[in-house]
């Protein structure tokens, strides 16, 4: 398996972290009494999920000289 193969199978991993956490945030912001301190937790889990995956895509793409 070479090096982009690894990334794009790394990329797809992340995707579906992000997916999970985004179901997981919308679950528990519908309880009765939401556990706020488990939703910001997974929120911040999410936007570092996030930095992952954009710095995944950016070593996927080529640089362009313009």
């Amino acid at each position: 398996m070479n090096e982009q193969e690894k990334l794009k199978e790394l990329l797809v991993q992340l995707k579906a972290e992000h997916r999970d956490l985004d179901d997981a945030i919308t679950a528990l912001s519908q309880r009765a009494v939401p556990d706020m301190i488990q939703i910001q937790r997974l929120k911040k889990r999410k936007l570092i999920i996030r930095d992952e995956i954009l710095q995944t895509e950016s070593k996927l793409l080529p640089d362009i000289i313009a």
